[in-house]
């Protein structure tokens, strides 16, 4: 709890029994008040390992829904637990659970309705082991947002984030693919809807645990990152109109 705003940590989860209990034990529970886990059809035993961790919040689905559908059934649970504000942390332990409160606080003080670890500002990302393909293809997409989206933002490929209550209650989310370009999409949303961006710097680990995509899904969202920002940017001027930018889309539905 934070100024009396509920917090929730969601994990959307896949094959994470290695690292789960890293991430988990690094939660600042003194801030957060509940944890969610959805667990994507692993074959691991990641659901094992939460319930023996003590998460009375889990979800398992019966058949793989993708990276984006898991975050859909994430952020719709926190907001049964009456969260204020959600904080999604990969269970993989790429990022530093500790970073929660800032971020939590950050929206807490009404100053930002989203806010993002950003793991390009300072030199986090390649000392943490980011590969160079990955940072140059990061720096040129984040790049060619900002200047389709009129943002100011370090990276809009992190997945670590945090977001108000309000922001999730007002984007049509369930007009977003559920793969992984989920996440671009919901923060194009998150500007079109005027909603405030706020970063805090974060450290990174890349290691053979920690989950990642190829180079075949990594274009793939790559192309798929340009098009929502292009379709932003039609949409703003008046050319064409698209779901995911309409506020009468489809909203999670609690």
């Amino acid at each position: 709890m934070l100024h009396g705003k509920k917090v929730v940590v969601v994990m959307p989860a896949y094959h994470a029994e290695k690292t789960l209990v890293m991430t988990y034990n690094d939660i600042p529970f003194d801030v957060v008040d509940d944890v969610v886990l959805v667990d994507d059809c692993s074959s691991d035993d990641t659901v094992a390992v939460g319930k023996k961790l003590g998460i009375k919040n889990i979800v398992v689905h019966e058949k793989n829904k993708g990276y984006g559908g898991n975050q859909k059934t994430c952020y719709t649970q926190a907001l049964k637990l009456g969260a204020d504000i959600v904080v999604m942390v990969h269970p993989d332990y790429q990022y530093a659970p500790k970073l929660i409160t800032a971020m939590a606080s950050m929206i807490a003080s009404d100053e930002y309705d989203c806010v993002l670890a950003s793991r390009v500002l300072g030199t986090g990302a390649l000392k943490g082991g980011m590969p160079f393909y990955k940072y140059i293809s990061n720096r040129f997409l984040t790049l060619a947002e900002n200047l389709l989206l009129g943002e100011k933002i370090s990276e809009y490929h992190t997945g670590y984030r945090a977001f108000s209550k309000k922001v999730l209650e007002t984007l049509p989310l369930n007009e977003n693919s559920d793969d992984f370009v989920f996440d671009n999409q919901m923060l194009a949303q998150t500007a079109w809807f005027g909603f405030k961006i706020g970063e805090i710097s974060c450290p990174t680990k890349y290691f053979e645990d920690a989950s990642s995509i190829n180079f075949k899904r990594s274009v793939i969202y790559g192309f798929g990152v340009l098009g929502t920002a292009m379709k932003f940017k039609l949409q703003k001027l008046g050319l064409k109109r698209y779901p995911i930018f309409n506020n009468n889309g489809s909203k999670l539905k609690l």
